[in-house]
């Protein structure tokens, strides 16, 4: 057997047994426990994955028929349909072992034994175990598969010169395994660039994860993206594999990564430089290989110059960056796009919408749109909805009154120093003053904002 692998559960109500197989065992496995008490059993499991199960056929309340070593054959397949047990047995009950085995034993030892033949029938078992563990393992990378190809997504489309670039990028750096950091405004399709770049890849037959990192709490970082073993905290009923770990040999999407707090931009940090990861409860990392692609909507190098987040992280994520600019600054596509979800939606809701009067692409036009892209999508569902007719009329979008352009303000000038004054000053009022809130609706930084404040004596 390989030294040191493995953790062995040895139950038996013969004390010299215990002992000797202890003493077999012990220098050629990770972890071996005897129990002279199968009542015991359901407690070790809970607590422990036991990679081999040693269980005597006959107890003391039923020493002959091997009824009891049935029992607690079930019991154990249970509480862990993966569990490998081999059943230790007098020579005599060779025929109940095999019976046994037809309900799910893996193979039996007969006492009394061959030290080499027990040694060889539970390296045997070992392998059976690990073999078990990876399959359990693909199940779960497999299901993880399954959950994103199910998830709805619309294609992402554009022929501005601005997404044009964006295009131009994503050929020249899909098919490399340069880790990408995808910057824009949120609603400006980080992800779908994401899987633009996973689809074009290397890499496109393995799986894409994708992680929300906005989303998982501190306390529940580590157990999601390095998975943890089955009683490492109190939750902790089976073994998890964490995302890094699934998505091994893929792709690995990480979102909102500019919301981590400094503690788990270490973490990342380490994992990143080591290319391994240590699962909670664990003593033994594992290798991982991913593409790493990361996005965020944060103006992530002043958060470095704040001291926000981490220079050497921020260098490890953005070999290659990708700008996605916002609704607003490609309003060329705009028409694209709105005839693009009118198809979808219309087929969806059993519509006969064919298109939008030219006064209703002017309002949308004419519009913000500080939720970019995904706000028109959910624009052009609601107009569909709500629509009594073959085209979309400007009454059949609901859209905010605070987001307006500057030709639906009441100017007393055409000089741009006076608008852009008279701008600012009408979106401060509506946010009361709060900067940040008042940057974000004008699509710019918070020194940017700043800087046009102190300009105009604002």
């Amino acid at each position: 057997m390989n030294s040191k692998s493995g953790k062995i559960l040895i139950v038996d109500d013969n004390e010299d047994i215990l002992f000797a197989l202890r003493l077999l065992l012990k220098t050629n496995v990770e972890k071996v426990e005897t129990i002279n008490n199968p009542e015991k059993i359901p407690s070790l499991m809970a607590g422990e994955d036991w990679d081999v199960i040693l269980l005597d056929m006959n107890f003391t309340k039923d020493a002959i028929s091997g009824q009891e070593g049935y029992q607690w054959l079930s019991k154990i397949l249970s509480i862990d349909p993966h569990a490998v047990v081999v059943f230790i047995t007098a020579y005599g009950d060779a025929e109940k072992a095999v019976k046994a085995i037809k309900e799910g034993a893996t193979d039996f030892v007969l006492k009394p034994w061959q030290n080499e033949k027990i040694l060889a029938t539970i390296n045997s078992a070992l392998k059976l175990r690990r073999s078990k563990v990876e399959a359990e393992g693909l199940r779960q990378k497999q299901r993880q598969i399954s959950a994103v190809l199910d998830q709805p997504f619309t294609d992402f489309i554009g022929g501005s010169e601005e997404m044009n670039h964006v295009f131009n990028t994503i050929k020249k750096v899909a098919a490399t395994d340069a880790n990408i950091l995808i910057l824009g405004e949120n609603g400006t399709g980080k992800e779908l660039v994401a899987r633009a770049l996973y689809r074009n890849s290397l890499r496109r037959d393995e799986v894409f994860i994708s992680v929300d990192l906005g989303s998982i709490a501190e306390t529940l970082f580590e157990s999601e993206l390095f998975g943890h073993e089955k009683g490492a905290f109190t939750d902790a009923r089976q073994m998890k594999q964490g995302r890094f770990e699934i998505a091994s040999g893929g792709t690995l999407f990480l979102d909102e990564i500019g919301n981590l707090t400094p503690q788990m931009q270490t973490k990342l940090l380490t994992i990143i430089e080591r290319r391994e990861v240590t699962r909670v409860g664990a003593n033994r990392p594992m290798p991982i290989d991913v593409r790493l692609i990361c996005a965020t909507n944060n103006d992530i190098h002043k958060d470095v110059d704040e001291g926000k987040f981490r220079q050497d992280l921020l260098y490890r994520i953005n070999t290659v960056e990708i700008h996605l600019p916002p609704l607003r600054e490609r309003t060329g596509d705009l028409l694209l796009l709105a005839d693009h979800f009118l198809k979808i939606y219309s087929k969806k809701y059993k519509k006969n919408v064919k298109g939008l009067l030219s006064s209703s692409l002017k309002k949308l036009q004419q519009y913000h749109w500080p939720g970019n892209v995904r706000e028109l999508q959910h624009a052009i569902e609601r107009a569909v909805i709500m629509s009594d007719g073959d085209m979309l009329t400007p009454e059949d979008f609901i859209l905010s009154s605070s987001s307006r352009k500057s030709g639906e303000l009441e100017l007393n000038s055409y000089n741009l120093d006076e608008i852009e004054k008279t701008i600012i000053q009408k979106v401060l009022k509506q946010h009361q003053g709060n900067i940040s809130q008042a940057a974000q609706d004008l699509g710019l930084t918070r020194t940017s904002l700043y800087r046009r404040m102190e300009k105009h004596g604002l």
